[in-house]
């Protein structure tokens, strides 16, 4: 029964109305269908890691900097998560403990250092997403051109429209008066 309200939640959108057409609605199906998707692996990614959701998160940013030549400190590990300095240094805490960090020295400037990830780490991350990645990566090259650019265009529509909701609610109201 629950899995019913689960896989119906598209015919209830939390919107004044429903898409016009089946197609319409079948693609609202799609795109719900596959948020749930996505949370299922994001959840099955932090049981493989067993790590918490920053925790991993701070790590697949710095295996991705790793992967890209890029040298990171905790100020850019601030920026990317979005979080304090305290909460990343109780990250970079956890990581090094875990022994999937290593701090190496600036070679400029002894009062800075660099977050390394050591290979546990990028085993760690492959292990966490490897298979959801590989999975999108197979289903991908199975489309045709036509299909998978007219699949990216619908996606970077969606996306870059709740983008735009997003910034703004972000934005201060001008007609809210303020305290």
């Amino acid at each position: 029964m629950p899995q019913t309200v689960v896989r119906h939640e598209s015919e209830h959108l939390y919107a004044e109305r429903p898409p016009k057409s089946p197609e319409g609605r079948a693609l609202a199906e799609a795109v719900l269908h596959l948020r749930r998707a996505e949370r299922v692996q994001a959840d099955r990614a932090l049981a493989v890691s067993g790590l918490s959701n920053l925790d991993l998160t701070a790590l697949r940013y710095l295996v991705q900097g790793y992967r890209d030549g890029r040298d990171l400190s905790p100020k850019d590990l601030i920026v990317m998560l979005d979080t304090s300095s305290a909460t990343v240094t109780n990250v970079v805490d956890r990581l090094v403990q875990r022994e999937y960090v290593t701090r190496v020295q600036h070679p400029h400037d002894r009062r800075a250092h660099y977050l390394v990830p050591t290979e546990a780490a990028i085993h760690c991350v492959d292990d966490a997403f490897g298979a959801h990645h590989s999975t999108l990566v197979s289903v991908i090259d199975g489309l045709s051109p036509d299909v998978a650019k007219t699949t990216a265009s619908v996606i970077s529509q969606i996306a870059e429209a709740l983008d735009q909701l997003a910034a703004a609610q972000l934005r201060p109201q001008a007609d809210t008066p303020t305290a």
